[in-house]
């Protein structure tokens, strides 16, 4: 899991996101150094998802979906923001951007 702060861990995922083509978007800042990313992934047919780093039942850390079943991505995370103003919200639109996000903020 890396360990980079969170403003140095968008940075990195903007700056790959772009190197492949795509396009990455800060929809909210949070704390540089604190709070949690949320990463919208735009699938182009108007199926957003909501991805952040979780954990699986073993403990292993994962991306895991955090928006809930049949729930509008907008709604959710602003509703998360207002009650964590650390959170950083970042939306990507590149058909890899799963992939792309897995490589930046989990990798060691």
């Amino acid at each position: 899991m890396s360990r980079l702060p969170p403003g140095l861990l968008v940075s990195a995922l903007l700056r790959r996101v772009n190197d492949s083509g795509g396009i990455g978007v800060v929809r909210a800042r949070g704390s540089a150094q604190a709070g949690t990313v949320l990463v919208i992934e735009d699938g182009g047919n108007g199926q957003a998802r909501a991805l952040e780093r979780g954990f699986d039942l073993s403990g292993k850390v994962m991306l895991v979906e955090s928006l809930p079943v049949g729930g509008d991505v907008e709604d959710y995370w602003r509703r998360r923001r207002k009650h964590d103003p650390d959170l950083w919200v970042v939306e990507l639109s590149i058909p890899a951007s799963e992939r792309l996000a897995v490589l930046t903020m989990l990798e060691d």
